[in-house]
């Protein structure tokens, strides 16, 4: 099984915008995310996704199609411009990325199943086992 990451959706106002930046940034078939050092596991993670952390949630995650070099000798980790809705999932904020184990990751979301709901009632429905 394939070894994810996770990020903070940084200065997106809902799901909807950061699919929208994704999409605007992979008009040429992917998205560089630049990152300052090659994850050690680099391996492990092609194949797996980044999973998306907004407003201390996991909703959505982009597969990770690899890695490659950026400007400045920095790392420019390779993302599929489709954004996947998965079942919310409370995540800390933290800097960077962070490792999840595939078997931590939350499911994608099934079509028509709480996308159209935002983010933290969906999480708390999920608490609650209502989901």
């Amino acid at each position: 099984m394939p070894l994810h990451l996770t990020k903070v959706a940084f200065g997106v106002t809902s799901v909807d915008h950061l699919r929208d930046r994704l999409a605007e940034r992979g008009r040429v078939g992917s998205v560089a995310l630049t990152t300052r050092y090659l994850p050690k596991r680099h391996g492990e993670i092609v194949g797996g996704s980044l999973y998306w952390i907004f407003k201390h949630q996991l909703v959505a995650r982009s597969p990770i199609l690899g890695f490659g070099e950026a400007e400045g000798g920095r790392t420019a980790i390779l993302l599929d411009p489709e954004l996947v809705r998965v079942v919310p999932q409370p995540k800390r904020a933290h800097q960077g990325w962070r490792y999840l184990d595939h078997a931590d990751a939350p499911a994608d979301l099934a079509e028509g199943d709480m996308a159209s709901l935002p983010p933290e009632l969906a999480g708390k429905l999920a608490e609650l086992g209502l989901a």
